[in-house]
């Protein structure tokens, strides 16, 4: 009947980096992330390409690899991103890396400076996700990068 079907978009979203916070640290998450503060570090998906949505809000920031199945960004990402089905970019996102996609909506007034790599089927898309190396970070010129601890955020059901 009506409403009996879920899509993409209305995947649950358990945890929550919320507005005023800064996690500095990796984090994994399964099902979905809500991102309202700054986050330095990594971000995955537990599920890899089988699931899991990450929403990075109009004030969120994130500094770091992100590998999740579906991404929706409003806010700033800087890292490489790669995921297995759908970025949805809305106005006011920036993204400041590659993005490693199978699909793709852009609206107006979002901006990527970085390569866009289409990831045809989900086989490849799920290869990027693993080769996502889990210690790559990205170097600012003159700034060494420290080992960082990873936060799990959400669930183990």
């Amino acid at each position: 009947m009506f409403g009996q079907r879920r899509s993409a978009s209305s995947k649950e979203i358990g945890s929550l980096v919320g507005a005023g916070t800064t996690l500095v640290g990796d984090i994994t998450f399964s099902k979905g992330l809500r991102v309202d503060g700054v986050v330095r570090g990594a971000v995955r998906c537990t599920e890899g390409e089988k699931g899991g949505i990450l929403v990075v809000s109009e004030h969120g920031q994130i500094e770091g690899e992100i590998c999740a199945a579906h991404l929706v960004v409003a806010g700033t990402i800087v890292g490489p991103v790669f995921t297995s089905e759908l970025v949805e970019l809305q106005p006011k996102a920036r993204i400041t890396g590659d993005v490693h996609y199978r699909a793709l909506e852009m609206h107006h007034g979002a901006v990527i400076d970085g390569k866009l790599v289409h990831c045809g089927d989900t086989a490849r898309a799920a290869e990027g996700l693993k080769s996502a190396s889990p210690t790559t970070r990205s170097e600012r010129p003159g700034e060494a990068m420290e080992a960082m601890p990873a936060v799990v955020v959400g669930s183990s059901a």
